[in-house]
């Protein structure tokens, strides 16, 4: 960490993000503390969204794009993206949803959380936590599927499902990404509890 303060990157995987992407980036950009970067990992979306992305790399040089040659899941996307921040030396590593289901206003709060945690989760069943405009069936799905692994793990992590996170780099090059196994959504449950294991908080 610099004496300027950590340095923090902003995770965001997208396919067929093309009318998200760019007031997300913005809005993110425009409510994370100066000097945040942002990485946009990119499955080959075909509706144009790697395109925009480089579009918005070339005239922001906060943003940066990886191109990945095919669509193989969440789970791996976010694994190549945290590799490369690492690489680039980031000390916070914020993760979020391309579909505006997470309110990028709330970035600066999910940061300022982890000057006293290891890990922090942008919780949607605490007190100010919320979905949305989701649906009934989709919020059913998601409390169900959050609900079933706390108790299937033994965790009392209210949102073990949730997308929206800080991690510290140290967390990160813990947790030994290259054996993450979770394609999809999973992918939240097993980094969250990996990070248990490995006693942080």
């Amino acid at each position: 960490m610099s004496p300027a303060g950590p340095s923090i990157r902003v995770v965001l995987p997208t396919y067929n993000e093309a009318d998200n992407l760019e007031p997300l980036v913005a809005a993110v950009l425009g409510a994370a503390p100066a000097g945040t970067g942002l990485l946009v990992v990119d499955d080959a979306s075909p509706d144009g969204t790697g395109e925009i992305a480089d579009r918005l790399g070339a005239l922001d040089p906060r943003v940066s794009v990886l191109h990945r040659p095919t669509k193989e899941g969440l789970g791996p996307a976010y694994v190549a993206g945290f590799q490369r921040v690492l690489a680039e030396g980031a000390d916070l590593v914020v993760q979020m949803d391309a579909d505006f289901s997470h309110d990028p206003g709330d970035v600066p709060r999910l940061i300022a959380a982890a000057a006293d945690a290891d890990l922090v989760i942008g919780s949607r069943y605490v007190s100010g936590g919320g979905v949305g405009d989701w649906g009934l069936a989709r919020k059913a799905i998601s409390r169900w599927g959050s609900t079933y692994a706390r108790a299937w793990l033994g965790l009392g992590i209210c949102d073990l499902t949730g997308g929206f996170k800080c991690y510290r780099r140290e967390v990160l090059e813990r947790i030994q990404l290259e054996t993450v196994g979770a394609l999809g959504y999973a992918f939240q449950v097993e980094t969250t509890y990996r990070t248990t294991l490995i006693g942080a908080r």
